[in-house]
């Protein structure tokens, strides 16, 4: 790692987690996104824009939130353009939408993908400007104007979107993912409604629910961690070891949907003030590279970099293990690391997560080291740095 990243990581370690970022005021339980609904008439928008994908609309997932606007009042138009990994282009569109209905407010309905899109519309539309100009972290950047009033309702527990100042947004052309990291994002209040989340199916139940897992992981072994955060994360993870396979196995109960809900939360406000690692870095050119869905893509890879970084942070994995009842009682910090990793493992096999991308191509490593190098050096608190060698040892792991 050069010296610019050593230096900035060292920045980031000391500044962000002395950062008072805003919390949204939450509304947590079956029907919470009525109430939510009803809030947000309550502080005088009359004009919303509803972000949301087309599946979700459809579905008529988002029809009874809309009805309870409307009934509070409100004029709403629905922008349900958003795909999974949503790009620049998207983006664009939705500012339009949002420029030419006169919105004085934003609601995001669905994954992090929707929220994420939302977002980035609000920021180009403050800003007045193209995704491309705001990518990065806002520390380093020129100032920000402030988005419209936002709001959001999460339909899956995995992103952590609706609590972060983070979003990722897509150039397809350059098949490469960014983050825009800016507090000015985070929305004013949110709904945790598990109602909303009992029709996942298995599929994405366990991803998304790994993806957040994954949050929390890689939040409580960052060297940016601090206290406040190390609660959340510990919290988050043993809530998600302990719920996410009655998720996965039993999608309709409700509480195991709520718990997996504010679980999410919670590992979101971790890893928005600890940050993430090297699971994120790569998950992120699988993404951009070969569409491979972020919540799995984190989940194949996760095991791998926890080994990796093993010697650096066996106690911190140790205590995970501990607050999720895994391992044996006399076990010590090594041992107990090992069967945390061996868990996540099989927690994967269960819900049928692969070991192997199978898009991945050997000819691919030296743009994928790249990217995911310059992404986590200078941003992340990783426990222990990779080189590329290590790099490429990993990606042989994941080869089909």
């Amino acid at each position: 790692m050069n010296l610019i990243s050593t230096l900035r990581t060292r920045i980031n370690g000391r500044v962000l987690p002395m950062l008072n970022f805003p919390k949204p005021f939450s509304f947590v339980g079956a029907g919470s996104s009525l109430s939510l609904c009803r809030e947000i008439a309550g502080t005088g928008v009359k004009r919303l824009l509803l972000i949301t994908d087309g599946p979700l609309f459809k579905m008529g997932l988002v029809d009874p939130i809309i009805a309870a606007l409307k009934d509070s009042g409100l004029t709403v138009e629905v922008y349900s353009d958003v795909v999974p990994d949503p790009g620049f282009e998207i983006v664009m569109a939705g500012v339009e939408k949002l420029k030419a209905f006169k919105a004085d407010a934003v609601l995001a309905v669905g994954g992090g993908s929707s929220i994420d899109c939302a977002k980035a519309i609000l920021m180009c539309h403050a800003n007045n400007t193209h995704p491309s100009k705001l990518t990065g972290i806002w520390l380093y950047a020129a100032p920000r104007k402030r988005i419209l009033p936002f709001f959001a309702v999460p339909t899956t527990a995995g992103t952590g979107s609706e609590v972060t100042i983070a979003a990722v947004v897509s150039d397809k052309a350059a098949q490469i993912k960014y983050a825009m990291v800016d507090p000015k994002m985070v929305p004013s209040m949110i709904a945790l409604d598990p109602s909303l989340m009992t029709g996942l199916p298995p599929f994405i139940t366990a991803p998304t629910g790994m993806d957040a897992l994954t949050h929390a992981v890689e939040a409580y072994i960052s060297t940016m961690a601090t206290a406040e955060t190390d609660e959340l994360a510990r919290m988050a993870t043993a809530s998600i070891v302990r719920n996410l396979p009655t998720a996965y196995s039993n999608g309709s109960d409700v509480q195991v949907r709520e718990s997996m809900a504010v679980a999410s939360s919670m590992a979101g406000l971790a890893f928005t003030r600890a940050g993430v690692g090297y699971v994120h870095a790569f998950a992120h050119q699988m993404g951009g590279l070969y569409h491979v869905p972020h919540g799995l893509a984190n989940a194949i890879i996760l095991p791998l970099v926890l080994e990796f970084s093993k010697v650096k942070c066996a106690s911190r994995l140790a205590d995970l293990a501990r607050v999720s009842g895994i391992g044996q009682e006399g076990d010590n910090d090594t041992q107990l690391a090992d069967a945390f990793i061996a868990h996540i493992r099989q927690m994967n096999a269960a819900m049928d997560i692969p070991q192997t991308f199978k898009d991945l191509k050997r000819e691919d490593f030296e743009k994928i080291i790249d990217r995911a190098l310059s992404e986590a050096h200078g941003t992340y608190g990783v426990p222990r740095y990779m080189s590329r060698a290590d790099s490429a040892e990993m990606l042989n792991k994941l080869l089909a």
